[in-house]
């Protein structure tokens, strides 16, 4: 019997009917089906008549109609307490905790409905996201699987001191800073090692950290497990920073060749964001001044050059926005806008696939999501067409499933 089984398998659900994007692969597997138990784990897949002659009788079988399942997408930078400068972002900051903790959920929701069924989280603020992680665990909030750094850490007047990053000086205070997020339950260390588009008292080149406070904030988190991403924008103080030990760099705005380059020798990953330095209606929308927009915008083409110098020297590239993964963008979601960028950029769509699932998982460092395959966890979404030819097609997701359970099911297929 051609199928790879998990024994003693719960009674569960059949997914039938589709084309399988596994998360690596380049071939659409057909005719296969997927058994999940009852707690969201992938227990066997193969042959559909196998797989369904071997089910418990009771499962509950799902026919998805031809479409494309891939596993669900995975967002590498979000900030479910977005508070940008300007008016939205005084309303999100100006509120009680249990204000902003609903603005929040709300955003895991809306996250969850448009695909994205694992986020990390690379900054927020009052710690409100350990108790989202919670929640959304505890099935209390509907939201995708929350990996977080808890707040980011700056500079005294550095990178996000407004809002969520916590200021620090010298060696001490940064590691002081970094056992504070690990205490409260961190899964990984963001530190923000020069300017970016949101302070108004810097430019994007502006260096933040001296080298000991890099490597104070790196060496506490290496001893504990965790993973360091820096924000940063120039190659200069990045350059500085990978030669302590960085393992992940967001933004990136001003990469050199030769330091995507020294990224890619040294096995630095590179979460690009390139919608945040080209969504000019979405800041409109949030009322953010003038400065602010004409400092991304003009960002906007080097920020480009920063992608395609990555692309060019095989930099290890996983997917993440930076604005709410299901915010409105030309006519899609900020995650898809944001991937078919990268395609733009020079990445085939299904090296972009692999961003998004199985890659990004990989960067997490947690191997039980991201890809379709017996023991990993039951997280879909399906679409009428094929996303490794064309990442398009993921503007017609029409169906979500996280841990076994549907979200979103536009067509009806479960019943």
């Amino acid at each position: 019997m051609s199928v790879d089984t998990i024994v003693d398998a719960s009674t569960g659900t059949l997914l039938t009917g589709a084309r399988l994007f596994d998360g690596t692969s380049g071939e659409l597997l057909t005719g296969h089906a997927i058994e999940i138990d009852r707690e969201g784990t992938i227990v066997a897949l193969g042959e559909e008549a196998d797989v369904v002659r071997a089910a418990a009788p009771d499962a509950r079988r799902i026919d998805l109609g031809g479409r494309v399942l891939s596993p669900g997408l995975i967002n590498m930078h979000v900030h479910f307490g977005l508070a940008l400068p300007g008016t939205a972002g005084d309303l999100v900051s100006g509120g009680s905790d249990g204000d902003l903790l609903l603005v929040m959920a709300d955003s895991a929701r809306r996250t969850l409905l448009a695909g994205v069924t694992t986020v990390r989280l690379v900054g927020e603020s009052r710690y409100l996201d350990f108790a989202l992680r919670r929640g959304v665990r505890a099935g209390a909030v509907d939201g995708p699987r929350i990996f977080t750094a808890g707040h980011a850490l700056c500079c005294t007047g550095g990178h996000g001191w407004e809002s969520d990053a916590l200021e620090g000086d010298g060696p001490d205070d940064f590691r002081r800073l970094t056992r504070l997020q690990i205490r409260e339950g961190a899964d990984l260390i963001k530190v923000c090692v020069s300017g970016g588009i949101a302070g108004e008292h810097e430019q994007i080149d502006t260096p933040q950290l001296f080298d000991d406070e890099m490597a104070a904030v790196i060496q506490v988190a290496h001893d504990w497990g965790r993973k360091v991403t820096a924000h940063v924008g120039p190659s200069s103080t990045l350059d500085r920073a990978i030669r302590l030990g960085l393992d992940c760099v967001e933004h990136g705005y001003e990469l050199t060749r030769e330091t995507t380059d020294l990224m890619a020798e040294h096995g630095v990953w590179y979460v690009p964001t390139i919608t945040v330095s080209r969504c000019a209606d979405f800041f409109d929308e949030q009322g953010v001044p003038a400065w602010m927009k004409e400092r991304a915008l003009g960002a906007g083409p080097r920020h480009w050059e920063s992608l395609e110098n990555a692309i060019a020297s095989g930099v290890k590239i996983a997917m993440g926005t930076d604005m709410p993964p299901a915010a409105g963008f030309d006519g899609t979601t900020a995650t898809v806008r944001e991937m078919e960028f990268m395609v733009d950029a020079g990445m085939s769509p299904l090296d972009v696939m692999r961003s998004a699932t199985s890659r990004a998982a990989e960067l997490i460092g947690d191997e039980s999501f991201g890809t379709i395959r017996v023991g990993a966890r039951a997280d879909f979404v399906a679409m009428a067409d094929d996303p490794t030819s064309d990442v398009s097609a993921l503007r017609g997701i029409d169906w979500v499933m996280k841990d076994g359970r549907v979200y979103r099911d536009d067509q009806e297929a479960t019943r």
